[in-house]
C-alpha cells in the first residue's frame, strides 16, 4: 500500500540532488561570486538577472519578484507536481530509493499522478514510433528523410519514428503497457468516433512523427507529417493542446540546444523539424523551431533564459523563406523584438531556400554561410515596410520617414543607431528628403520614447531584496504561506460583512537598509545561514547570546538557534540546514531565508570568505557588548556606591569583563 515518504528520506533525497545541476535544465547560471551563481528569473519576465542560486546550501532566490526555496519547491514549481512525485523524480534522478511509513511501498501505478502518467505514455509512444520506422511499412517515410539528406542515425538522434497507417496500433501497445482510454484521452494522441460510442483510435497514422520534447528532455507531444497522397489531412498535424503541450510555450529542438545556446549566446530560430535537423547536422547546434504558431511572448522567456539575455550579447537569428508568407512572419518577430535585450537578425537563403534545401543542393557550409550572413531585422522590417509608400515622391517619403524614425530610434546600439540614420536617408532617396532632416526626425523618436509612461494606478511593488521598505505579511489578500508585504496581526470582516476572523498572520516590516545596526545583523544571518560549518563552539555561543533589534531578523535568530538546537549546524548537512531554518520561522519569512541563504557574500576565495565571515560575527559580538555596556553603565549612574558597595563593584568587574571580550574580539 501506498505511505508517506520518509522524512529522512526526503532529507537526504535534498542534500544529495545538486540544485545547480537541476536549475541548469530550465535557466543558463553564470558564477557570481564564490559559491553562487545567478541567471534570469524562470518565475517572471525580468531584462537583468535577479534569480540566485547556492548550490552548497541547496537554495534558490529571486531579488526581483520573492520566489525561493530548495530543490524539491524548485520542481515542485517548474513540472507542476505535487511534493510527493517531486521527491520520487528526483530520488529517481540520483538512483535512492525511498522508504514509505508504515510500511508503504509508495504510490501504487493506479495511483501515480497524471502528469507523470502522461509522460510515461508519451516516452513509450515515442519509442513505438522509432521502432516503426525500422518495419517495411515505413519504406515510404525512410525515403522521405534519405531524400532530404537525413540517414538512419541523424533520425535516431532527432527521435524520428513512424505512424503505422492502422487505426489502433498505437492504442493497443498502450493499452497492453497497463494505461487505461481514460488516460490516453488526456494525451491527445487519440481521437474519439463520432458514430461509434465515442471509441478511440489513433491520432497519427501513417507519417513521420517527430517527438517534441520540453527543456528537461520529455517528451510532450508529436508532429507528424503526411506521407501519402490519399492522406486528406493537412501536411503537418501537431499533438493539440494538453495540459503537457501548449503551443506557445515548446519549442522543437530545446532540449538538444540548450547547451550550445547557452555557451554561444545565439538562438537560431527555423520554420520547421527538418530544418532544425539539417542546422544541427550542419553545425549550427543552436537551431530551434516553433510547432504551427508563431514565436511568441512565451518563447521568447524560455529564450531569453537561456541567452542570459542581461544586455551584454547575444543574439538572435530567424530564418524565413523569402515569399510574401515569410517576410509576414519576419515582421510579426519585429513585433517582438523589443522583449529582447540581445541584437535580432533575419536570414533568408538566396531563391528563398530554408535550410534544409540549403544544405541538400550545396552542403553544410551554406547552412552555415546563411547563418552568417544574416543582417538585423529591423534593416529588413524598415525595407519591407517601404513597399506601402510611393518614394517617388515627397509625401511618400516623409511617410516612410515618418514610420522609419521610430524603428531606428529604438535601436539599442547608439553607434548603430547613428549608422542607420544614415542608411535611412540613403534608402528613402535624397531627392525630398534630406540627411539632416533625417536624423532629427530619429532624434525627435527617440526623445519621445524616452518619456516615462504614465505610472499605472495600483501598480504592485517591485520586490528587490535588501533595498526593498516594503513589508511581509501585508494583509491585502495575504494566505499564510505567501510572501506578502505588512505589518501587524488583527482582526478583519469578509467582504460580505460577517464576522468572520481572519487568520492572524506574524507581519514584519523590512528595515531602513541604511541603517548600520540593521544591516549588520542581516549580514550576520547571512553567514549563519550560508556557512554554518566555518563557525566555532564559541561563535555559536556568542552568537545564541546576541540579540537582534529587528523583529523579523530577531524572529530569524530564534529560528536558526531552534535549528541549532537539533544539531543541524553539522556542515555535512548544509543543505536541509537551511530548510530546518526555514521551518522553524513564521510562514511569512520563509521567502525571506530563502533570500538570505542566496545572497552573494563579498569575498573572492575561500581564505576571504572565512575571514569575511569570522568578521562579522565579531561585530556582531561587539554590537552586543557594546549594549551591554551601555546598560550596566546606566544602572551604575544610578546607583549610590554608598548603599551598595557589592553592587558598585559587581558592576565594574563586569564592564572590565566585557571590555576585556572586546578586547579579545578585536585582536582576533
Amino acid at each position: 500500500m501506498a505511505g508517506l515518504i520518509k522524512r529522512e528520506d526526503i532529507d537526504e533525497v535534498r542534500q544529495r540532488t545538486d540544485i545547480k545541476e537541476v536549475v541548469d535544465g530550465y535557466v543558463t547560471l553564470k558564477s557570481a561570486g564564490v559559491g553562487s551563481w545567478k541567471g534570469l528569473c524562470p518565475f517572471h519576465d525580468e531584462r537583468s538577472p535577479s534569480f540566485h542560486v547556492r548550490p552548497h546550501m541547496g537554495s534558490y532566490h529571486c531579488f526581483g519578484c520573492g520566489e525561493g526555496g530548495d530543490v524539491i519547491s524548485f520542481v515542485q514549481k517548474m513540472d507542476h507536481t505535487s511534493f510527493a512525485e517531486t521527491v520520487e523524480k528526483l530520488a529517481a534522478r540520483i538512483g535512492f530509493e525511498l522508504r514509505y511509513e508504515d510500511g508503504g511501498t509508495g504510490p501504487r501505478r493506479e495511483d501515480a499522478g497524471k502528469r507523470q502518467r502522461m509522460l510515461d505514455a508519451h516516452k513509450i509512444a515515442a519509442e513505438f514510433f522509432r521502432d516503426q520506422l525500422l518495419t517495411p511499412e515505413a519504406a515510404t517515410g525512410r525515403s522521405f528523410l534519405q531524400e532530404r539528406g537525413f540517414d538512419r542515425t541523424a533520425a535516431e538522434h532527432f527521435g524520428v519514428g513512424y505512424a503505422p497507417q492502422g487505426w489502433d496500433g498505437l492504442l493497443n501497445h498502450l493499452t497492453g503497457r497497463g494505461f487505461t482510454l481514460d488516460e490516453l484521452k488526456l494525451t491527445g494522441m487519440f481521437s474519439a468516433s463520432s458514430n461509434n460510442a465515442g471509441r478511440l483510435y489513433d491520432r497519427f497514422r501513417g507519417r513521420l512523427m517527430w517527438p517534441i520534447r520540453d527543456i528537461t528532455g520529455d517528451t510532450v507531444g508529436f508532429g507528424a507529417r503526411k506521407l501519402y497522397e490519399d492522406d486528406p489531412g493537412p501536411k503537418y498535424l501537431n499533438t493539440p493542446e494538453t495540459s503537457l503541450y501548449k503551443k506557445s510555450q515548446v519549442l522543437y529542438g530545446i532540449d538538444l540546444a540548450k547547451r550550445e545556446i547557452a555557451k554561444s549566446r545565439q538562438l537560431v530560430v527555423v520554420e520547421g523539424y527538418t530544418d532544425v535537423m539539417a542546422c544541427h547536422l550542419a553545425g549550427v547546434g543552436t537551431a530551434v523551431a516553433t510547432c504551427g504558431t508563431a514565436f511568441g511572448a512565451e518563447h521568447i522567456k524560455i529564450a531569453r533564459r537561456l541567452l542570459s539575455d542581461d544586455g551584454t550579447g547575444g543574439e538572435v537569428i530567424f530564418t524565413f523563406d523569402g515569399d510574401a508568407a515569410g517576410q509576414k512572419a519576419a515582421l510579426r518577430a519585429f513585433e517582438e523584438d523589443q522583449r529582447f535585450n540581445a541584437q535580432t537578425y533575419v536570414a533568408v537563403g538566396a531563391g528563398g531556400a530554408d535550410p534544409c534545401e540549403l544544405r541538400q543542393t550545396a552542403g553544410d557550409q551554406a547552412v552555415q554561410d546563411l547563418i552568417s550572413t544574416r543582417r538585423p531585422l529591423f534593416e529588413f522590417a524598415i525595407k519591407a515596410s517601404f513597399d506601402q509608400f510611393d518614394l517617388t515622391t515627397g509625401e511618400g517619403q516623409m511617410k516612410a520617414l515618418r514610420h522609419a524614425a521610430p524603428i531606428v530610434a529604438n535601436i539599442r546600439d547608439v553607434s548603430l543607431r547613428s549608422i542607420y540614420t544614415r542608411e535611412l536617408s540613403r534608402w528613402l532617396g535624397m531627392q525630398f528628403v534630406g540627411e539632416d532632416q533625417v536624423a532629427r526626425a530619429v532624434a525627435s523618436a527617440a526623445k519621445r520614447a524616452a518619456q516615462p509612461a504614465p505610472e499605472t494606478q495600483g501598480e504592485g511593488r517591485r520586490r528587490t531584496g535588501d533595498g526593498q521598505q516594503g513589508d511581509w505579511g501585508e494583509r491585502t489578500g495575504a494566505q499564510p504561506g505567501q510572501d506578502a508585504p505588512g505589518a501587524s496581526t488583527g482582526q478583519g470582516r469578509s467582504s460580505a460583512g460577517d464576522q468572520a476572523r481572519v487568520e492572524e498572520v506574524p507581519q514584519f516590516r523590512r528595515p531602513d537598509p541604511r541603517d548600520p545596526v540593521a544591516r549588520m545583523e542581516r549580514e550576520a544571518l547571512e553567514v549563519v545561514l550560508q556557512y554554518p560549518q566555518l563557525l566555532d563552539g564559541a561563535q555559536w555561543e556568542r552568537f545564541g547570546d546576541s540579540r537582534f533589534s529587528v523583529p523579523a531578523y530577531a524572529a530569524l535568530h530564534d529560528a536558526v538557534r531552534a535549528a541549532a538546537a537539533g544539531g543541524s549546524q553539522d556542515p555535512s548537512a548544509t543543505s536541509n540546514w537551511v530548510e530546518r531554518v526555514r521551518q522553524e520561522v513564521p510562514e511569512v519569512l520563509r521567502g525571506f531565508v530563502s533570500e538570505l541563504a542566496v545572497t552573494p557574500l563579498p569575498a573572492k576565495d575561500a581564505d576571504a570568505l572565512a575571514m569575511y565571515c569570522r568578521d562579522i560575527l565579531n561585530r556582531l559580538s561587539e554590537l552586543r557588548i557594546t549594549r551591554l555596556k551601555a546598560e550596566k553603565l546606566s544602572a551604575l549612574q544610578r546607583l549610590d556606591p554608598a548603599s551598595d558597595p557589592a553592587q558598585f563593584q559587581q558592576l565594574n568587574r563586569e564592564l572590565m569583563e566585557l571590555e576585556m571580550e572586546r578586547r579579545a574580539l578585536r585582536s582576533d
